[in-house]
């Protein structure tokens, strides 16, 4: 879909439908919604006076032209209650509107930049977050179906304003919103994608094209790499599957040569069975999407090539399956991070802090800091947060903070969960350094105090995404399968990073 930035009276387009706004409880309209009922002879209020349209948050009401505007529907989209407007509402109406006019076969739509004006919305940040919500709600994950889509497709969107003194504002907004949701939707492309499609091998060829395209350096590591620099978990993970493992390396540099690269570091596990430790066959199938964290990284990575900050930036995935197999890593076995720690393994479906164990050493050996790692790691921060939030971890607060600030501005809800000293009292082992699981009760913490230990002093934020990169059903403008979590958030660290 095509999105861009005009200058008019929407009440002229000569369009499939126009979307227009009410806030909640407001009897006149004003603005752009006030010309579009003038032109209809007063109908958006009288609808208005029959409580047919209340102006509540992602309420649709369609209205018939009937030849008396250029447009041949109008929908007028509730924000909900004015003081409690904000950038995620605004995603979210974008995306109901355009999905509910896919629904009647539109295919050339226009929208005003909702809460630009009385919302006291800026505009360039409401036209970026018109564009995200409009691109993430309509999102579909077809490629593997070979049947014709219900549904048509909205070709293009407008944004329409009057003032040509927002137009520019408009357009950066409009440029930033598509490179965001693009990135986002690449993330869920391979999520989405069944796990004899996303190998690792096909993560680390969607990640050379990346590279390729955008202008930065990529280098995958292969088994006998690893095996030089010692990452014992990490192959050991490896081990029972038939798919080679790749260690995916991004380089983005735009800053100065002598600062120390942000890392970026995602779990990228493109099967989970559990290996030996096997999972329950039902909801088997979603593990797929073990690789959610890998994929936010690369996706981040390519909003970064294309928005170009004046930034260092690093990404690492460690990508591997995890089956078992007569080889397969198995309870009780030890192994040796690249670091020299030993680790006991308890559990081989703990497996996606075994990888990130040699990742994260090899983002300190590389001199990379500060380092935010992404990861579906454990079922128990889905437990304790739900599939709405992320659960952040970290040895520095003032990172926690500034990541958190990023989650905000994307609209993605991120928790600090706490990283108490004696939760490190559950990972000892009494024959290795440390064990790989702790038990049941804060597995999230003790998951996380797991990575710690191959941090080390480096500045760090552990991003579980376990909850909230799938969504069980269509959501304002997250829709049912791969989310794409915590992408828009990293991008949004890097720019701000200095």
């Amino acid at each position: 879909m095509e999105v861009k930035v005009v200058s008019g009276d929407i009440t002229g387009l000569p369009l499939g439908a126009i979307i227009v706004n009410l806030f909640e409880g407001v009897k006149n309209p004003g603005g752009a919604t006030a010309a579009v009922d003038k032109a209809l002879g007063g109908l958006i209020t009288q609808l208005i006076a029959e409580g047919e349209i209340k102006g509540k948050r992602n309420e649709i009401t369609l209205i018939h032209s009937m030849g008396k505007i250029a447009p041949e529907r109008v929908v007028v989209a509730g924000l909900g209650k004015e003081e409690e407007i904000t950038l995620s509402v605004i995603r979210g109406v974008a995306a109901e509107a355009c999905r509910f006019l896919r629904r009647v076969g539109a295919t050339q739509v226009a929208t005003i930049a909702h809460g630009a004006g009385v919302g006291g919305i800026d505009a360039e940040k409401s036209a970026q977050a018109v564009t995200e919500g409009a691109m993430l709600g309509l999102y579909t994950f077809r490629k593997h179906q070979t049947k014709e889509a219900e549904e048509g497709e909205i070709e293009q969107l407008l944004i329409v304003e009057r003032d040509e003194e927002k137009l520019a504002a408009l357009e950066r907004g409009c440029a930033g919103g598509r490179i965001m949701a693009e990135a986002t939707n690449l993330a869920r492309d391979m999520a989405n994608e069944p796990a004899n499609y996303m190998t690792p091998t096909h993560m680390a060829e969607v990640a050379q094209r990346v590279a390729d395209e955008w202008g930065f350096e990529c280098r995958i590591l292969e088994q006998a790499d690893m095996e030089r620099l010692g990452m014992g978990a990490l192959l050991s993970v490896a081990r029972g599957s038939r798919q080679p493992p790749k260690l995916i390396l991004l380089n983005y540099k735009g800053g100065d040569p002598a600062k120390s690269p942000l890392g970026l570091v995602g779990k990228g596990i493109t099967f989970d069975s559990g290996g030996i430790s096997i999972k329950p066959s039902e909801g088997l199938g979603d593990m797929k999407g073990d690789m959610a964290g890998g994929a936010a990284v690369i996706a981040a990575m390519r909003a970064i090539g294309e928005l170009r900050p004046k930034v260092n930036v690093t990404a690492l995935v460690p990508a591997t399956e995890n089956l078992p197999d007569g080889a397969a890593l198995k309870p009780g076995d030890i192994v040796q991070a690249s670091n020299g720690k030993t680790i006991e393994v308890v559990t081989t479906d703990a497996e996606g802090r075994l990888i990130l164990a040699d990742a994260l050493c090899y983002a300190r050996k590389l001199g990379l800091s500060p380092v935010v790692d992404v990861a579906t790691l454990t079922g128990a921060c889905h437990i304790a947060l739900g599939d709405l939030c992320t659960g952040a971890f970290g040895n520095n607060q003032e990172l926690v903070d500034r990541v958190i600030k990023a989650g905000e501005e994307a609209g993605e809800y991120i928790w600090q969960m706490p990283m108490y000293e004696e939760y490190k009292e559950q990972n000892k082992s009494d024959i290795a350094d440390i064990k790989n699981s702790a038990g049941r009760w804060g597995g999230a913490i003790t998951g996380a105090q797991f990575l710690a230990e191959f941090v080390e002093e480096t500045p760090w934020v552990h991003l579980d995404i376990a909850g909230p990169s799938h969504a069980e059903k269509d959501r304002t403008y997250l829709v049912k399968g791969a989310t794409g979590v915590a992408v828009r958030t990293l991008a949004n660290l890097i720019l701000t990073h200095e």
